[in-house]
Formats: C-alpha cells, sequence, structure tokens
C-alpha cells in the first residue's frame, strides 16, 4: 500500500526500528525490494536521486514504483532523495512521491534553514513531509567526510527552524564505499535524538558500514538509513555473472531480481524492521 512518509516514520518512531530506504533504478531493483518487504512484512520506503528527477529517468521510472507500492500488502513510501532545487521536488511530487528530501547542506546553516522551510510548506500544501540534511554527508572517497558531525545545537536550531519531519546528520559517514570501515558517532546520535524527539533522525550512507554500528545507531534514535551503492551491487554483481547466452531479457534478469531481494531481506532484518507492517 502507498503511504506518506510521516506514516512510515511514525511506524518507527513507535517501534524503535529503522525504515530501510533503498534507492532505485529500474524495475528489477522495485521488483527485488518489494519482494523482500512482502516476505518479511516489512514496511519499505522506495526512492529515487534527484539526477533522475531532473532527467528523463523518473517520468518511467515513477509509475513503476507507484505501481508496486499500490499491489503491495506492506506500507511503502515514493520518496525523493537528495532534492536538489523546486524543480526536482515539483517533478517528484508530480511523479506521485509521497515523501521528499530537500537537500541544501552545502549552503551555510542559515541558508538551509531557509531553502528548507521553503520547501516544507510548498509539499505542506500537498500534505508531503519532508526531509533536510545538516552537515553536509559527502562522499567517502574523501576520508575527511568521514571526521566532524552534527552537533545538537545545530540540528535542533535545524528542525525548530525549518519544520523538517526527518533530519539527516553527519555521524561518521558518507556516500559510496568506504576506503575503510567508519566509525559512527554513536553518542551523538543518541544526543540529537533526545533533544528533537519528535524528528526522525536518518543515516545516510548506509552501504558498507558494519552491523554492529548500524544496529548502535538505530539504538541510539536512528529512525531511516538510506542504501544506495550497495542495491547498486547487488544488483550489477549478477548481471556481470550471467551468462550472455541468455538473449531474452526478462529471463536475463530474474537472477539479478533475486540477488536484490536478498540484499534488501538483510537489511531490513538488520534494522529491525521484519514483520512491523500494519
Amino acid at each position: 500500500m502507498l503511504v506518506s512518509f510521516d506514516e512510515v516514520l511514525s511506524l518507527a518512531d513507535k517501534g524503535g526500528f529503522a525504515i530501510p530506504a533503498f534507492n532505485v533504478y529500474n524495475m528489477e531493483t522495485v521488483m527485488g525490494i518489494i519482494s523482500a518487504a512482502e516476505e518479511l512484512r516489512a514496511p519499505v520506503i522506495l526512492q529515487f536521486y534527484s539526477r533522475l528527477a531532473a532527467n528523463e529517468e523518473g517520468y518511467y521510472l515513477s509509475p513503476i514504483i507507484l505501481a508496486a507500492a499500490k499491489k503491495a500488502t506492506v506500507p511503502v513510501c515514493f520518496h525523493l532523495d537528495h532534492g536538489a532545487s523546486d524543480k526536482e521536488v515539483m517533478r517528484a511530487i508530480r511523479y506521485g512521491a509521497t515523501g521528499i528530501m530537500i537537500d541544501a547542506s552545502t549552503k551555510p546553516i542559515e541558508e538551509n534553514i531557509a531553502i528548507t522551510k521553503q520547501i516544507v510548506e510548498l509539499c505542506g500544501y500537498n500534505g508531503i513531509q519532508v526531509e533536510g540534511e545538516i552537515g553536509h554527508v559527502g562522499s567517502a572517497a574523501n576520508e575527511d567526510n568521514l571526521s566532524a558531525s552534527t552537533t545538537v545545537e545545530e540540528a535542533t536550531a535545524f528542525a525548530e527552524g525549518s519544520g523538517v519531519r526527518a533530519l539527516a546528520v553527519m555521524v561518521g559517514t558518507a556516500h559510496g564505499h568506504y576506503k575503510k570501515a567508519p566509525k559512527l558517532d554513536i553518542d551523538r546520535i543518541a544526543e540529537i535524538h533526545a533533544a528533537n524527539p519528535k524528528v526522525s533522525l536518518v543515516l545516510h550512507g548506509g552501504s558498507g558500514v558494519p552491523d554492529d554500528q548500524i544496529q548502535a545507531a538505530v539504538k541510539a534514535g536512528i529512525r531511516k538509513i538510506n542504501f544506495g551503492t550497495d542495491v547498486c551491487y547487488s544488483f550489477l554483481d549478477k548481471v556481470f555473472e550471467t551468462s550472455r547466452s541468455l538473449i531474452a531479457i526478462d529471463l536475463f534478469m530474474k537472477d539479478s531480481i533475486q540477488n536484490v531481494k536478498a540484499f534488501a531481506e538483510e537489511k531490513i532484518k538488520l534494522l529491525g524492521a521484519d514483520g512491523k507492517a500494519e
């Protein structure tokens, strides 16, 4: 069932687990993740990156996401990830998204708050809740991105000033594959969560974070964790292994769908989302 961003986050807030948010790129990644969610009775978020909204891919991918969500018997939110500007946000809303992220984290905090607040108000007219980001979560290729953490004061000022429903914070993760395993600032997560109980905290850069740290982050208050890079690898690794003697594309893709499903099941269980569908 297609649900709002607030509905899936409220399940996580109430149950003390995290919603897995999977970036999807094609029909096969959607199929694998929905199959895992159905089998494990888990609420999930299907999201696509901002550039897919900026380019034509989002136009074609959105109906697939919506069809999968509406057919599913578990809660599914359709979310825009790292919305770059009003253009991507408006397109995602028009395509049927039930959750929006606006990412102005590279701007000074005052400007970030102002931009995010504007999007919160815009989306509010459509009954859509918004995720923001503070403390830019950069690329794992740059180890400097793993050193700093968002302060409690910054997070509180941002949450109160912008009105976001969810907040991505910088606590030791980055996007992409890590050169070395990150060390999350679990204490900082707990402090920010305690100071902002009405805002669901989000961990970006979940791919490659050790399982014990993921579990500790959830226990400390993280309620949404993004997986993008490892979704791609789970799909592509099987594509590269599949014999080119299989010419029919639907048959060629079957093992890749199953590989994405297996990856999604692993993360659903890790985040404690299995069996939490209502």
